[in-house]
Protein backbone atom coordinates (compact mmCIF):
# COMPACT_ATOMS: atom_id res chain seq x y z
CA UNK A 1 0.00 0.00 0.00
CA UNK A 2 1.72 3.43 -1.13
CA UNK A 3 1.78 6.10 1.43
CA UNK A 4 -0.68 8.30 -0.29
CA UNK A 5 -3.10 5.21 0.04
CA UNK A 6 -2.36 4.65 3.75
CA UNK A 7 -3.16 8.35 3.80
CA UNK A 8 -6.58 7.97 2.43
CA UNK A 9 -7.26 5.16 4.80
CA UNK A 10 -6.42 7.47 7.47
CA UNK A 11 -8.74 10.02 6.58
CA UNK A 12 -11.63 7.66 6.13
CA UNK A 13 -10.75 6.18 8.97
CA UNK A 14 -10.96 9.52 10.88
CA UNK A 15 -14.23 10.48 9.24
CA UNK A 16 -15.96 7.49 10.13
CA UNK A 17 -14.40 8.06 13.86
CA UNK A 18 -16.70 11.16 13.88
CA UNK A 19 -19.96 9.85 12.13
CA UNK A 20 -20.47 6.71 13.82
CA UNK A 21 -17.21 5.14 15.86
CA UNK A 22 -15.10 2.57 14.91
CA UNK A 23 -14.60 -1.22 16.00
CA UNK A 24 -11.76 -2.20 17.92
CA UNK A 25 -10.23 -3.72 14.72
CA UNK A 26 -10.61 -0.57 12.94
CA UNK A 27 -9.27 1.56 16.05
CA UNK A 28 -5.97 -0.89 16.10
CA UNK A 29 -5.41 -0.71 11.86
CA UNK A 30 -6.24 3.42 12.37
CA UNK A 31 -3.14 3.41 15.24
CA UNK A 32 -1.19 1.31 12.78
CA UNK A 33 -1.34 3.26 10.09
CA UNK A 34 -0.96 6.84 11.66
CA UNK A 35 2.74 5.19 13.08
CA UNK A 36 3.95 4.25 10.08
CA UNK A 37 2.58 7.86 8.82
CA UNK A 38 4.61 9.32 11.50
CA UNK A 39 8.10 7.39 10.97
CA UNK A 40 7.79 8.20 7.43
CA UNK A 41 7.37 11.89 7.96
CA UNK A 42 10.40 11.60 10.38
CA UNK A 43 12.49 9.31 8.08
CA UNK A 44 11.98 12.27 5.17
CA UNK A 45 12.63 14.84 7.50
CA UNK A 46 15.81 13.75 8.67
CA UNK A 47 17.07 12.95 5.08
CA UNK A 48 16.78 16.68 4.37
CA UNK A 49 18.29 17.82 7.45
CA UNK A 50 21.37 15.35 6.71
CA UNK A 51 21.90 17.13 3.40
CA UNK A 52 21.91 20.36 4.81
CA UNK A 53 25.64 21.77 4.16
CA UNK A 54 26.33 25.25 5.89
CA UNK A 55 28.98 27.72 4.56
CA UNK A 56 30.97 29.37 7.81
CA UNK A 57 32.50 32.41 7.69
CA UNK A 58 36.22 31.46 7.13
CA UNK A 59 35.18 29.88 3.50
CA UNK A 60 35.10 26.03 4.91
CA UNK A 61 31.57 24.02 4.85
CA UNK A 62 30.30 21.80 7.42
CA UNK A 63 27.63 19.12 6.23
CA UNK A 64 25.55 18.62 9.30
CA UNK A 65 23.86 15.26 8.26
CA UNK A 66 28.32 14.19 8.79
CA UNK A 67 28.31 15.94 11.40
CA UNK A 68 25.05 15.24 13.62
CA UNK A 69 23.18 12.79 11.30
CA UNK A 70 25.31 9.87 12.12
CA UNK A 71 24.28 10.09 15.96
CA UNK A 72 21.53 7.12 17.63
CA UNK A 73 18.09 8.85 18.33
CA UNK A 74 16.85 5.94 19.57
Amino acid sequence: MSMEDKIKRINELYHKSQAEGLTDEEKKEQAELRSEYVASVRANLRGQLNNISIQNEDGTVTNLGEKYGNKNLH
